[in-house]
């Protein structure tokens, strides 16, 4: 599902809000999230899952193309895990 798919899907679900409104909502959603991630914090959405930022350390690496040996520096990037809910949703117990 792409972003403007969940505005669709949100705007259709929600009839007495405008376009613009749901599409408002989304990018807050995300921005927040987004902010929250920069600043170090994790987000928790309880029966979704959780989002951290995990820190990648420095390491050597080697250019594909030349085969030089390269250097790449340490750096944060952002981490999801599913909480238990989501993955009962996805993998139902039969």
């Amino acid at each position: 599902m792409t972003r403007s798919e969940l505005i669709e899907k949100i705007a259709a679900n929600n009839p007495h809000l405008y376009h613009t409104d749901a599409e408002r909502i989304v990018s807050t959603i995300f921005n927040e999230i987004s902010d929250a991630l920069k600043a170090g914090n994790r987000v928790e959405l309880r029966g979704f899952g959780v989002f951290s930022v995990r820190t990648r350390k420095p390491r050597k690496a080697r250019n594909p193309k030349t085969g030089e040996t390269v250097m790449v520096e340490q750096k944060a990037v952002p981490f999801f895990k599913a909480g238990k809910l989501l993955k009962n949703r996805i993998n139902p117990k039969e």
